[in-house]
Order: structure tokens, then C-alpha cells, then sequence
């Protein structure tokens, strides 16, 4: 139960949210065992109703799902294991929205004290190339002890990295809800080493000559949150939080949408003007949060002023903005790329504005939710019913699927070791010789 416990811990806090004010008399007095069994009869009937169009898509088998959460709500004799139970059923929906949610936040009903526990990362974040795993990103603790970009990981705390992975990937596949194999597997390449602060992680590893090496890992400063590429332009600007943009190596245009919120298109109006001579640019959208914007208004600032361009089965799209850019474009995604990240990203390579590449594709979390309250009144449970961007994958939308690369490109190691991000890379070659034959938009079209 501990593990279990420590496990939800890592989940974000939206998920689970912290008490407000201080707990009521009676939120830890056992409760009728009916009550909560209850709950759990109408949430698996209500989530069959409400989600079933996904089970078959995701692999849900929901009959053996209804089988385990019955017998295990009989067991249940508090509003916290209540809780507890409810996250893990949640969890079997495949859904990375999904969320356990206080009715009432006034209501008294706490989290477990160790869901509340500070927890961080040990300064590095891992790749997957071919069945090895390198380190991607370094800094703060791990990199004071000699780690850095481009060395192979053995083993974590003692368990082979082939083993480590599917482990921990199974674990937090039962207290956490991920939309797809790529999500899940990126979350853990990111997330998955964090532990409560000041704990330690025991890292086996080859160094740049070849040399096994081990080290511990004490964690007590670095963030567990993914930030997108290997490397940056080396000079970059930041506009707001949502975009960071520069010139790459070889000249051309590099813009990082690193979330897509209130402050996206001041900070690319910016960028745009900064950029406006390039004669190609690096769309970014690896380690995007998500958020929301008016999608044709941001992908309107990739049409030459004044002209419109046609979309499949949808109304062409016009030129908005100040300094819209209409020369090639490469875009870049990965499983961190989620929610609104998958449909700003989606739309460049679906409406053929676009050549895509990425490690895999986004994370296939996209979808239109809903909220459904349980009988007892102490939870609603929010949850995915319907598919985003329903054109995309010839019509089976994003949710469970995410969105594809035209190209799956991976890290290489002696890149990594020389602070080359290889996928940036690869996506300047492509702006040298443009594959023009998998992209509908040719900017010679537009005068550009």
C-alpha cells in the first residue's frame, strides 16, 4: 500500500486536488460500506454508457475491469480508500484527462498526507534508441556527479534497464491514466524517477569511453517536468511561457511552443518578426503541456498575407496576423506533446501546411469530456467521450492514437554527446532538400 501510495503522489495536482481549509469532524469516520458500493455499481455501468466507444480501440476489457472494482469496493470503509479505488478505476480508462474530483471541496474529505509529499527528479531525463537507453537531458545533481548527455543507462537501483522500464511502466499504469503506449512510455523517460525529496537513486551507466560506472542520486533540486528538445538554439529568446524562438546552426527559423495559453500569439507575433527573412523554420511542439487558442487564428500566421489556403473538407484558412510566414516548415513532436499541443501540431501536417517529424507520435490525449457525479455526492468523476480533430487518421480522430509523424526520427548518441539535438537536426537537412512531394502546400504558390 505504501508503494501504491507513493506512486499517486507523483500524479499532478489537477488531478488530485488539495484539501481547502482544514478537515471536517467526521472525514475520517467510517461510512456505510453500501454507500461506496454503490458509487462504484453506477460508475462502471455510467462509464461503460459514457466511454465504451474507446474500449475496443484502447484494449479496455471493461467486464473484467467491472469484476475486480466490484469485489474490491466491498472492501472499502472510508472516503480515502474510497478515493484511493476510484483513481485506480480511473486509471483502467486509458484516458490522460481523466480526474477524481472533490464534489464538494468544501466538503472536509482529505487526501492521504502522502499524496501531499514534495517530490523531485534526479537532473536528467531519458531516450529510447533502439531497445538502449541514453541520457537525453542532464543537469543539476546528476550532472555535479559526471552524467551527461549521450551515456547509456544500465540500470536504476539495482534492475536492468530492460527490466526497470516495463516495471515501472506497469506500476504507475495503475494509479495514473495514460491515453497511449508512447504517452506513458515518454512520461516515465521524464517523469518516472522522481521520488519524495531528499531520497536517492542508484544509476549504473557507460561513460563517453565506454566505462561502467555507478552513482547515486540524491534528490533535492530538480524539476521531474519535461521541457522539449535535447538542446536549444544556443541563442534564444523567451516570449511569455508559451514560446522560446532563435536561429538554428545552419540559419534557419526555430520556434518552441512550449505550452499554448493566454500569452501564444503575442509571443509568436514576435517571433514571427524576428524571423521573418528565414527561408525555412522548425515548428516545436515536444514537451507542450497544452492549454487552448483559437487553432485557425495560429495557423493562419503560417499564410502569406492577404491569401487563404484550401483544407480538406474544411473552409480554407486566411492569413491572420501581423508577420505571417509563408515559407516551408518542419514540425517536431513526441509523446510529451498532449491536448492542445496535439491539435496545434496535428493541424500543420493534416491541412498539409507541414512535413512532421518526431521520436513517435504525440501523446493522444484529445478528446471532449464530461463530468459525472456519483450517487454519495463526495465525487465526480471527469472523463474523455469523444474523440478531437475527428478528420485526423482518416476519420478516427486523436484520443488513443495521437497524431502521426510523416517520419520517426531517433536521438543518436554521439549527437547527444556533442549537444546536437538529432531530430532538430534532421529537421534542418529536410529544410535544406524540402520534401516537397509529402507536403500540399508549396510556397512558390504563394508568391513566397
Amino acid at each position: 500500500m505504501k508503494s501504491l501510495l507513493l506512486l499517486l503522489a507523483l500524479l499532478p495536482a489537477v488531478m488530485l486536488p488539495a484539501p481547502v481549509g482544514t478537515a471536517s469532524e467526521g472525514a475520517h469516520v467510517e461510512v456505510t460500506k453500501d454507500v461506496y458500493e454503490e458509487d462504484m455499481a453506477f460508475a462502471l455501468k455510467e462509464l461503460e454508457a459514457q466511454c465504451g466507444s474507446f474500449f475496443e480501440l484502447k484494449d479496455i476489457d471493461w467486464k473484467k475491469v467491472s469484476k475486480r472494482f466490484s469485489a474490491e469496493a466491498k472492501k472499502v470503509r472510508t472516503d480515502q480508500q474510497h478515493w484511493l479505488m476510484l483513481v485506480r478505476l480511473m486509471a483502467q480508462l486509458k484516458d490522460g484527462h481523466c480526474q477524481v474530483r472533490l464534489t464538494d471541496p468544501e466538503s472536509g474529505i482529505e487526501v492521504p498526507e502522502e499524496w501531499k509529499e514534495e517530490h523531485k527528479g534526479p537532473g536528467f531525463f531519458l531516450c529510447k534508441i533502439g531497445n538502449k537507453y541514453y541520457t537525453k537531458n542532464v543537469w543539476s545533481s546528476a550532472a555535479s556527479l559526471g552524467l551527461a548527455p549521450g551515456m547509456e543507462v544500465l540500470s536504476l537501483d539495482g534492475v536492468a534497464m530492460k527490466k526497470w522500464i516495463p516495471q515501472r511502466i506497469e506500476e504507475i499504469r495503475e494509479v495514473r491514466s495514460f491515453s497511449t503506449d508512447q504517452h506513458v512510455l515518454h512520461w516515465v523517460l521524464n517523469r518516472g524517477f522522481s521520488k519524495p525529496l531528499n531520497e536517492s537513486l542508484k544509476i549504473e551507466y557507460k561513460d563517453h569511453d565506454g566505462k561502467k560506472r555507478k552513482r547515486t542520486v540524491r534528490l533535492d533540486r530538480a524539476s521531474a517536468v519535461p521541457d522539449g528538445p535535447a538542446f536549444f538554439p544556443k541563442d534564444y529568446t523567451y516570449e511569455g511561457d508559451s514560446v522560446r524562438y532563435g536561429h538554428t546552426t545552419r540559419g534557419f527559423g526555430y520556434i518552441h511552443f512550449r505550452r499554448t495559453g493566454d500569452d501564444l500569439m503575442s509571443g509568436l507575433d514576435k517571433a514571427l518578426d524576428a524571423l521573418q527573412d528565414v527561408k525555412g523554420m522548425i515548428l516545436d511542439f515536444r514537451g507542450n503541456s497544452g492549454g487552448g487558442c483559437d487553432h485557425d487564428d495560429l495557423e493562419g500566421r503560417f499564410v502569406p498575407k492577404g491569401m487563404s489556403m484550401p483544407r480538406m473538407a474544411r473552409d480554407p484558412l486566411a492569413s491572420t496576423g501581423d508577420h505571417p510566414y509563408g515559407g516551408p516548415l518542419i514540425v517536431i513532436v513526441d509523446g510529451t506533446t498532449v491536448s492542445a499541443g496535439e491539435t496545434t501540431s496535428g493541424m500543420f501536417k493534416e491541412d498539409g501546411r507541414a512535413y512532421m517529424i518526431g521520436e513517435s507520435p504525440t501523446a493522444g490525449m484529445s478528446s471532449q469530456k464530461t463530468n459525472i457525479p456519483l450517487p454519495s455526492g463526495k465525487f465526480t468523476l471527469y472523463v474523455s467521450v469523444g474523440s478531437n480533430r475527428s478528420s485526423f487518421n482518416g476519420g478516427r480522430g486523436i484520443e488513443g492514437i495521437g497524431v502521426i509523424p510523416n517520419e520517426i526520427v531517433e536521438f543518436h548518441p554521439d549527437d547527444l554527446f556533442q549537444s546536437i539535438d538529432t531530430i532538430t537536426a534532421r529537421a534542418e537537412a529536410l529544410l535544406e532538400a524540402y520534401p516537397s512531394e509529402h507536403v500540399k502546400y508549396k510556397p512558390s504558390d504563394y508568391g513566397w
